[in-house]
């Protein structure tokens, strides 16, 4: 299986080297691995879908 880094993927996905160590760490991309202080990512892994708020408004909760 071939791995890529951080920095790699950023590139593939267009998204920032941070945010994806950020969802390397939540669980959210299967298969990773941190080797030191680097994540290896397979090569073929799926991007994640954002869940971030993107409307600037917070749900409220239903209690």
């Amino acid at each position: 299986m071939e791995y890529m880094t951080t920095v790699e993927m950023s590139e593939k996905w267009n998204i920032t080297s941070r945010r994806i160590g950020v969802l390397c760490s939540e669980g959210r991309i299967e298969g990773v691995i941190k080797k030191g202080k680097t994540w290896l990512i397979p090569a073929d892994a799926i991007k994640p879908v954002d869940q971030r708020i993107k409307s600037g408004k917070y749900i409220k909760s239903r209690n």
